[in-house]
């Protein structure tokens, strides 16, 4: 099936020149009962402020639809086309002048990815991945385009073994073969080392090794974070660890000027309740809200500070015809039609991303949260945090349904607005969670519903109110990476304190 890889430019940030820019990536693939034509996705990118894309393939219609944009694209090649490339250097040349070549310059065709995850899903085709990323390369120093144009090849996480901590990591040494050679092109040629980094699948099969604060890269103090005890380092959250891992796995074969791009990266928004519950809405929003801010301000690695390491985000749309279980179906930013599947919202870093306005998302109870968890934020959101609930009281509009859910929705929703959508105000202890769903009915009008501010007059409760907490594939196959087994030594748990 054919994907398409995307690139979210966050306006409020500077305009990126080069691959070691800070920008992030979004991920976009077609396996939907309704695909959307080439120059849907097209005016899709144009709304979102979107600059750079990466293809799965070289699509002539999805290159066709970017000509003339100004949007920077990847093109891929295929892993099906791998084998022919690898074993011939004029396949490649004609691969380069069917695929880049025709459509250069008016397509910003920026880099080619060779395959996908193919040491670790291909592995028989692995000592031809080398081969083909030189012969392409020739071809495009013979079409006088490799000054342009970056050749370099996705790998899974799962390769960097015994990655925390970080300074410990090496790569697989059965791959020593591939790696070297292919680390020491990517030197050559200025490239970078593409990975894809799921915390999402980290935290799932860590066993509650991980907590689910430093899977989704939310704010902890000092004395929670996990130390890497060769280096001193202090990391407060898996992404910078695997990419640190990489680094540092690079440095154990004296390569030490490749810089690190994440190819692939997220957090599944809906999933099976009994098997995947951390498969929610404000748990996408928290990671990858939190990782856009992460990555646009630079902030580099505890290894590499200030050095940007560009990240996609997996992935546009949701694709539900994608097989496995729930959320494989659930990562995307928008659905087919190109509804936003949730806001991501930005306040910290100043940015606020298209799909999200400022009367279109609300905070609401989280189904199937705990009745005494809920009762007492309500309690919290109506008391300290200075919510204005008469509207709760028998008799008023908002008084029915009477039930501890809808009073809870009511408040949180107040608070949420009331404090400008900032981040960390629609969390309550894992109780609430952002939605694009007016939860309004009949004479209830809730906050956000043309302008309506439920605060009272007196002042508000700060903003890092106990309860509140960050608000909110092409996944690594089947392998995970050491990273849980080992980060229990450095790592001490702990969960915000309920109200």
């Amino acid at each position: 099936m054919k994907k398409l890889f995307l690139l979210l430019f966050v306006l409020a940030i500077p305009a990126v020149h080069g691959d070691n820019g800070a920008y992030i990536g979004v991920n976009i693939g077609t396996a939907m009962s309704s695909v959307p034509a080439p120059t849907q996705i097209a005016a899709l990118l144009r709304s979102q402020n979107i600059r750079n894309v990466r293809l799965y393939d070289a699509d002539p219609a999805i290159l066709a639809a970017l000509a003339n944009t100004g949007i920077r694209v990847i093109v891929s090649v295929p892993n099906e086309q791998l084998l022919a490339i690898g074993k011939s250097n004029a396949t490649a040349a004609n691969w380069v002048a069917r695929n880049v070549a025709a459509h250069y310059p008016a397509v910003n065709i920026t880099a080619i990815a060779v395959g996908s995850e193919v040491l670790s899903a291909m592995p028989n085709a692995a000592s031809l991945l080398v081969p083909a990323m030189r012969y392409l390369q020739n071809a495009l120093v013979a079409a006088a385009l490799d000054r342009y144009i970056k050749i370099s090849t996705p790998h899974s996480s799962s390769i960097i073994l015994d990655s925390f901590p970080p300074s410990q990591a090496f790569f697989n040494r059965s791959l020593d073969g591939v790696l070297v050679p292919m680390l020491r092109f990517l030197q050559s040629t200025g490239s970078p080392l593409m990975l894809n980094v799921y915390p999402y699948y980290e935290y799932m099969r860590s066993n509650g090794v991980i907590p689910l604060e430093y899977a989704l890269s939310r704010p902890l103090p000092p004395n929670k974070e996990a130390v890497d005890a060769n280096t001193l380092l202090h990391y407060t959250n898996v992404f910078d660890a695997v990419v640190d891992a990489a680094y540092f796995a690079m440095a154990y074969l004296n390569v030490t000027n490749v810089p690190v791009m994440v190819t692939e990266t997220g957090w599944p928004h809906k999933g099976d309740p009994s098997s995947e519950p951390d498969a929610t809405t404000d748990n996408a929003n928290t990671y990858n809200s939190n990782l856009i801010r992460h990555v646009t301000n630079s902030t580099g690695t505890p290894k590499h500070p200030g050095v940007a390491v560009p990240a996609y985000i997996y992935e546009l749309y949701d694709e539900d015809t994608r097989p496995g279980s729930t959320s494989e179906k659930y990562w995307g930013l928008f659905d087919m039609d190109g509804t936003p599947a949730y806001a991501l919202h930005l306040a910290d870093s100043g940015a606020l991303l298209s799909n999200d306005t400022t009367n279109q998302t609300y905070c609401v109870a989280r189904d199937g949260a705990d009745p005494k968890m809920l009762q007492a934020a309500l309690d919290w959101a109506c008391g300290l945090g200075k919510v204005d609930c008469s509207a709760l009281m028998q008799g008023q509009p908002c008084y029915d349904p009477d039930t501890v859910e809808a009073h809870a929705t009511y408040a949180f929703n107040a608070y949420y607005h009331g404090m400008g959508m900032a981040s960390g105000t629609c969390y309550f202890s894992g109780v609430a969670m952002v939605t694009t769903i007016d939860p309004s009915h009949g004479s209830c009008v809730h906050a956000g519903k043309n302008g309506t501010s439920l605060l009272s007059s007196t002042s508000l409760a700060p903003l890092s109110n106990p309860t509140a907490g960050e608000s909110g594939a092409r996944r690594a196959t089947g392998e995970v990476s050491s990273l849980a087994g080992m980060v229990s030594a450095a790592l001490l748990l702990s969960v915000l304190p309920l109200l």
